[in-house]
Order: C-alpha cells, then structure tokens, then sequence
C-alpha cells in the first residue's frame, strides 16, 4: 500500500478488488454548481469502445506501395486532446473544441471527465462541446474510470483528482496495467494525496484526494510531460503556488493551454539552466474555442513511409510544430530527408504548419540523448527510416522506451530482425545498420497491444522487397483511427492478412 491512504482505504480496496463493479448503486454527491449525478453505465457503451480482449485480432498485410501522392490531414493531437477535454471540464462556460482526436485514448478521457461530473458532448458537426464544473468542482465518480490504453490520460487524470476530496478508481487494458505510475504517485503523495495500488504501483489503482493539499517544489528526476503536467493540474486546487523545476524541456502543451484558460502561470529560467514552471491555485478558467491541430506523432508515419517509396510527394496540413515534438523531422532533415514546412501560424497557442513531403535518400546519423523528449513516441518509425537509410544509426538513451505500451525498445529490434536488417542494442542505445537498399521484409510483426508498432511496420511493408503483416491492428484506433484507409488513398496497399 501506497503512504497516504485516508479513511477511504477499506471502500477503495473494495473497487481494486472488483475493477469494473456492475452493482454500484447509482449515487449524487453535491458539486459546485449543484448535485452531481452519476448513473451507472459502462465505458464501452459511452464511447462506443469495446475492450480489445472482447475483440479477435486483426492482422494486416502491407505490399509494395505505389508513389505515394495527395494532400491529407491526420488525425487531431492526442496530448492536446487529452489536456482538451480536461481544462474544458474545469472551466466555467463553455468549451468548443474541433479537430479532436475521436481515438479510443481521447474517448477514454472524455467518459472519464463525464463521470467526474462535466459535461461533455459531440456535436452533429464533428466538434466537440465541454460544459465545465469550475476548479474545485469535479465530484465522485461511482465507478471505476477505465482508462482503456490511455497512459497520459491516466495519469494526467490522476493529477486533476489528487486534489479533490474524494476517491476514485483508475484501471485500463492489460497494457495499461503493466505500466508504472510510481513516477506520478510519488509527487502527488508530497501533495497530501493517497494512493493503493497493485505491486509495482500499477493499475488498477484508487486515488485518495487531499482534503486540505499543499503546494509543492517538485524536481522532476527525468524529463517528462505527463509528470510535470500532473503536478501543474494538481496545483490548480491547491492554495499557493506549485512549483516544477525542469532541467530538461519536455513537451509543453499543458503550459501554453493552462495560460490559454486563463490560469496564472509562471515560467523563470535558472541559474544552472533549466526552468522552473509554477501555477497560482484557485484559479477561474473560462470556457474557449480550440482547434486541435494535427498531431505530428501521427504524422511521422505518412512522413517517412514518402521518404522511402520511390517518387512520392505527399503535403500533411495543419500539423502542430510546437518545437518540444520536432525531434522527429530535425533528425530525418540530417539524415537527408526533404522535408518543407510551409503556411506557417499559430492556432490556439500552437504553432501549426503544412509540410510537404518527397521521396529523397537517407543517410544514417547520431541522435543525441537529449533529443529523446521531442520525439519519444517516433523512435519506432525512425528506425524503419534508418533501416532504408544508407549507412548507420545510433539512437541514444532510450530507457523511457522500455517503459511504454509495450517495451518497445525490443519490440523494435525484434521487428527490424525479423525483417532482415542488423540490429542491435547497447545498453539504453539503438543501433540501426541501414541497408542502403532494398530490405527484405517478409516477416509478420508482433505488435504487443502497441499502436505504434504496428503502424511501424506496416510503413516498412510499403517499400521491402516482400510484403510485411502484423498480429494485431485493433489498437491502432487509440491514437490513429481510420490509418490503413488514409495511407491506401494515397497509394499504399494495406489488406487484412488472409493467410493468418
């Protein structure tokens, strides 16, 4: 058991022992604003999600592509989804969002946010309307949140209840459950909040609130957004200012949406280097209007996969630039790539721009450790770039990997193997051998509940010399619904695998 663990101890070992209980009564907690009503319904009815082990696996087969050609837009920004849907559900008003990404992750965390107690709805037009509770104002949920496959958004969440004066549950697919959340309990734990959770401080998992929180100074050991971003949330309804100090930048979408909502932010750089980024508690947000532009980890895959099938020319539109997520592109430039950002603005406090993509050889290259924060989600698709490319790539300090939807680290290597190029990994580093030519391809892929991988390899498959299948598509959907449809309208050959 997790320090922290308050009077609600024995009803929240009740729910870890029963993770999506059927009986709860239906029950109505007073929230400000009024009572708050929460009637008993699953996540899978709400969303219209079903759990992947309800669901057969879906293997796809990738075949040599035609040049690839088009103007498209990938799906909304996961992590500016996420942050989306839960500042509009703090603040007061009224909250319309376009471009959200309708993945499994992002409609976890709206039926998550409807369960605390805010409104959320989808418009007939496509966009999306948050009716918000004000800070404080969040109230208990009667049931587990299932929080699907969604890692920021768990923990994110976990931030934004740790502060309020009640218990609530959190619990997600198998992935999910086998990823660590020590790294955020640890802060919030010095904030006044309680957790119990299962060995190794994993889901499913109940969060005690802080009746009376208290500010904190919060180091953060690694950079990482999710940690940071679930501090600043907690800090909104905590009186005083909670500070974390950032010693090396990592994604920065919840500051710039923080200050959007009106909160009271801060941010000094340091004398030894670093930042530190603090929010005033209490704050009124009010309700905004937000495009969600698109999300550049999603982008990352139409990217390379025209790098590497000859004569493709391909433009991506309104693709968020925000500096902390361009590792990706900044590396495929050195590698050769030809890669142009063009009608470049800004959309709700992000740089947005469209980038036209051509077919160009690549070359192998060092990528420095400290560029891992701005592309930690890309490692998978640039080791498919590298593995076209002509010469070497060394990929370094890559131990956030191991710790992801699946440990991707191997998963990768496994796959590149499989497929007939050298791999290998040194400690934390990734080693590519680019084949400088064709390579063989051939293999099916385990995705291991991995959406990224998946979309990886079926990228490879576009241009090896035999085709390339995976285990599983299904969970492909939590950050890029309808991908295979989108790459074979510009010319990819992406079928389920009948031989499977």
């Amino acid at each position: 058991m997790i320090p922290g663990i308050c009077q609600n101890e024995k009803s929240a070992f009740s729910l870890l022992g029963n993770p999506h209980p059927s009986s709860f009564p239906a029950r109505r907690y007073p929230g400000k604003g009024g009572m708050c009503y929460e009637a008993r319904e699953s996540s899978a009815r709400t969303t219209g999600m079903k759990p992947l082990n309800a669901m057969r696996p879906e293997a796809l087969l990738s075949s040599i592509a035609q040049p690839l050609s088009g103007s498209v837009r990938v799906p909304g920004d996961k992590s500016i989804s996420h942050r989306a849907l839960m500042l509009g559900g703090l603040a007061l008003g009224r909250t319309t969002i376009a471009g959200l990404l309708e993945g499994e992750d992002v409609l976890a965390t709206a039926q998550a946010m409807r369960r605390l107690g805010a409104e959320m709805t989808r418009l007939e037009d496509g966009r999306w309307e948050a009716v918000g509770r004000g800070v404080g104002g969040l109230c208990e949920p009667d049931d587990v949140l299932d929080m699907g496959n969604a890692g920021t958004g768990a923990r994110l969440l976990m931030g934004l209840v740790a502060t309020h004066g009640f218990t609530s549950v959190f619990t997600g697919d198998a992935s999910l459950r086998s990823r660590p959340m020590r790294r955020v309990t640890e802060p919030l734990s010095r904030m006044g909040a309680g957790f119990a959770g299962r060995d190794g401080g994993r889901l499913p998992m109940a969060v005690i609130g802080a009746k009376t929180p208290v500010p904190i100074e919060y180091t953060l050991p690694m950079p990482s957004a999710q940690v940071k971003s679930a501090v600043l949330l907690a800090g909104l309804n905590t009186p005083g200012i909670t500070t974390v100090i950032e010693t090396q930048a990592s994604r920065d979408h919840t500051e710039r949406m923080l200050r959007c909502f009106g909160a009271k932010m801060s941010s000094e750089p340091l004398p030894g280097g670093g930042v530190a980024l603090s929010v005033e508690g209490f704050p009124e947000l009010t309700g905004q209007t937000l495009t969600v532009p698109a999300d550049p980890s999603s982008a990352a895959f139409p990217t390379v996969a025209a790098l590497i099938v000859p004569g493709s020319r391909i433009t991506l539109e309104n693709v968020c630039v925000n500096p902390s997520r361009t590792g990706l592109y900044q590396t495929l430039t050195e590698m050769g790539a030809s890669i142009a950002m063009t009608n470049q603005r800004e959309e709700g406090g992000e740089p947005v721009a469209d980038l036209v993509i051509a077919h160009k050889p690549l070359f192998g290259v060092d990528v420095p450790p400290d560029r891992a924060p701005s592309m930690i989600d890309e490692y998978p698709i640039l080791a498919v770039a590298a593995a076209f490319a002509t010469g070497t790539t060394r990929m370094r300090g890559l131990s956030e990997l191991r710790v992801k939807e699946s440990d991707r680290l191997s998963a990768i290597a496994r796959g590149l193997d499989s497929c007939g190029v050298r791999v290998a990994i040194e400690g934390d580093d990734l080693i590519v051998h680019g084949t400088g030519a064709i390579p063989p391809g051939g293999a099916r892929v385990a995705t291991n509940l991995d959406h990224r991988i998946g979309m990886a390899f079926l990228v490879f498959g576009m241009a090896s010399a035999r085709p390339v299948g995976i285990d599983d598509a299904r969970p492909i959907a939590t950050s890029f619904p309808g991908f295979a449809a989108l790459m074979n309208r510009m010319g990819a050959a992406i079928a389920p695998d009948a031989g499977a």
